[in-house]
């Protein structure tokens, strides 16, 4: 099921909390965006519903495999995007990660993956030979 920028938000926060903090709950989710509980309750019943979390017993949030996979999705192009905003243009840090909190919900498959492979290809050290 597709979901829309705010749910792909929602599943990078939640995904941001859990690493962070080894458990997530609503209103977790509620003071880190600075949202009210009722926009954030209703937020986790779209997500529950469209099989990408699962609400315990004590409220905890966690996530199903599909949640999982587009929460590692999302956050994977949001960083990649700010490290080559801030890489390759000289943007400054604040400027890219809120550009690419934008761009990670828009751009094509195509040029995601160039600028990947752009990244990726930053990150290889320079072979030399040794004589």
């Amino acid at each position: 099921m597709k979901i829309q920028e705010s749910g792909e938000d929602y599943l990078e926060t939640i995904l941001l909390l859990k690493n962070k903090n080894g458990y997530v709950r609503s209103i977790d989710v509620a003071n880190e965006l600075g949202y009210t509980k009722p926009s954030i309750s209703r937020a986790m019943g779209i997500l529950k519903e469209a099989g990408y979390i699962t609400v315990g017993g004590k409220g905890h949030i966690a996530f199903t495999e599909e949640g999982r996979k587009k929460a590692n999705e999302v956050y994977e192009r949001h960083r990649l995007i700010t490290e080559f905003l801030v890489e390759r243009l000289g943007v400054s840090e604040e400027t890219a990660g809120k550009d690419a909190c934008r761009i990670e919900h828009v751009i094509s498959q195509e040029t995601f993956d160039s600028i990947k492979n752009s990244v990726q290809s930053d990150r290889k050290e320079p072979e030399t030979s040794m004589e």
